[in-house]
């Protein structure tokens, strides 16, 4: 396959066309960052076991029957995806409460959260992400009523796979960010699932094994990100 000019570059990730117009190649580079940028480094490894990390939990997604844009790995740092039109909307499940949630309401950090909260917000880093609600989705044309119910609809299976899943392998799936576009006049997922969108932690010991780590200076940040991959089974090559 021929790989093509740049289409976009974003925190993490760079996409190119193909020779197929239906096909992108998305690259996951090393970089890093929090706070909406304020906060960069690049980290050895990153891209590959993000990238390898994805491809393992979309499969699983897949096998489930939630559609994704995921079509091959196509190298360490590289993958195959259909061509959509991205929706500029995030859903985000939360089964225990952290981060931002904790510090809007004031809840307690580890709190389960019963039944886990849906959430949407803006993709816009020029606005900081704000948290919006399906009204404004709909009345700003971001998405339609259809699709935002097919969107919640496939978050919340997701979570239902994505949950056991992790807890079978000893962790819990703290949250997590999905985003989803257009193709072919379906609602599909895409973008990454990976612990850069996830908040993940050890069910035992409640150690963050995600972003966190950077975010909060813990250190061992690939370290962490390998562990969870390890744990599920994913081959890191």
């Amino acid at each position: 396959m021929q790989i093509g000019e740049q289409l976009y570059a974003g925190k993490a990730k760079s996409v190119y066309a193909t020779d197929n117009a239906d096909i992108l190649l998305m690259r996951f580079r090393d970089d890093t960052s929090a706070f909406d940028g304020e906060k960069k480094a690049s980290l050895a490894r990153k891209g590959a076991v993000n990238n390898q990390f994805n491809a393992y939990v979309m499969g699983q997604l897949e096998k489930a029957g939630v559609p994704t844009h995921f079509e091959g790995l196509h190298a360490a740092n590289e993958s195959l995806v259909k061509r959509m039109e991205m929706i500029p909307l995030e859903c985000v499940v939360r089964n225990l409460a952290a981060g931002s949630l904790c510090r809007r309401l004031g809840i307690k950090e580890g709190t389960e959260l019963t039944p886990p909260t849906y959430e949407l917000f803006l993709k816009s880093d020029a606005l900081h992400d704000p948290m919006i609600n399906e009204s404004h989705a709909a009345t700003f044309a971001w998405a339609t009523v259809a699709e935002l119910g097919r969107m919640k609809e496939l978050t919340f299976k997701v979570n239902d796979v994505l949950k056991q899943l992790f807890l079978d392998a000893g962790l819990l799936l703290v949250d997590y960010k999905l985003e989803f576009g257009r193709y072919r006049g379906d609602v599909v997922l895409g973008d990454e699932i990976s612990p850069d969108g996830c908040r993940i932690w050890d069910a035992r010991t409640r150690e963050k094994l995600d972003k966190d780590r950077f975010r909060q200076d813990l250190g061992n940040v690939i370290e962490a990100y390998e562990e969870v991959a390890r744990r599920l089974g994913v081959d890191l090559g």
